[in-house]
Parts: C-alpha cells; structure tokens; sequence
C-alpha cells in the first residue's frame, strides 16, 4: 500500500514540552516503510541542547536519514525530502530561529505551506502548545507566543490530521 494511503500527507502534532509529541510523531512515521527522512530544525548553541539532539537521535534506528534546517524548511521539504515519509522536529525551533534571524515569519510560513502542498509523501510536523500558560512577561516572549500560535493555527488549517499529546496520550482535533 503506498505511504498516502496509511498515512494522510499532512499531520500535525502539538503539545507542551515532555509531553510525547516527537516520540509519538516518530511512531507514527515508523509505520511507514522506511526510508524516513528526520528534518531538525534544533541547533545546538550550548551542553543542555547538544545532550538532547543526542538523545533524540540516539532513540532513532535504522532508515532515518537526518536534515538539519534551521531556516530553509520551506526548500528541504519542497526538494530535498518531497518523496521521502518525513518528520519535522519542530517547528517552534524553526520559529525561533526566524525571529532570531529577523525573517518574515508570514512570508516563510506561505512558502511552507506551498512546499506542503507539493509534497508526493506523508509529514508529519511537531509544534509546541505555548498558549496554554500564562502570559509572559516580556515583549519578545509575548511576540514567540503569539507567532507561535499563528503558525500553529494555519497549519491545521491545512493538515489533514491534528494531534494534541498531553502526558503521552494523544487526542485527535482533526481527522
């Protein structure tokens, strides 16, 4: 059975932190005949980050071939993984490094919702649920809050499955 039929092109997974999601997402993707391609938007600026690449990377098999994208996400899914069962992990980094980077974070989304759409195999996206607490008490985090909520409003949007994991457990809010 071709990868479309036992997964929908489009999946996102949303939650908090430590809440399952990318370990979720991976069993998900898993299900598919390999290869997958695990797209990263992480990068690793200090100890704390490099020991959780690793541990994420240590958890993965066989058939995983690895994409670090801290920005072009757009062109990696579009180009470099369309025809491979992808993971991305996740797009509030990949947030993050466009505010960091002081890109048009409208603009960029558009470009990965085309890049989406031209997809010949199944992504799955993992976001974080940053809404959900209170609210920050900066300027910039107040901003990431609020971005990050527009970026995962749109792109349920156009996913044909949404997921929300809390404690390990997922709940379907689409599809």
């Amino acid at each position: 059975m071709p990868p479309s039929m036992t997964c929908p092109p489009l999946t996102l997974v949303l939650g908090g932190a430590r809440s399952g999601k990318s370990t979720h997402a991976e069993r998900l993707l898993t299900a598919l005949p390999p290869p997958w391609a695990y797209v990263a938007t992480a990068e690793a600026f200090d100890d704390e980050m490099r020991d959780r690449i690793a541990t994420h990377r240590a958890r993965r098999g066989a058939g995983w071939q690895q994409f670090e994208v801290p920005l072009d996400l757009a062109d990696a899914l579009a180009n470099q993984t369309a025809s491979l069962p992808c993971l991305v992990d996740c797009l509030t980094l990949w947030l993050s490094n466009l505010m960091h980077a002081e890109r048009n974070i409208p603009h960029e989304t558009d470009l990965l919702i085309a890049a989406l759409a031209k997809r010949t195999a199944p992504c799955i996206m993992v976001s974080n649920e940053v809404g959900l607490g209170i609210v920050p008490d900066n300027a910039l985090a107040r901003r990431f809050r609020d971005e990050a909520g527009r970026l995962n409003q749109r792109l349920a949007t156009v996913a044909d499955r949404v997921l929300f994991i809390a404690a390990g457990l997922p709940l379907t809010l689409k599809g």
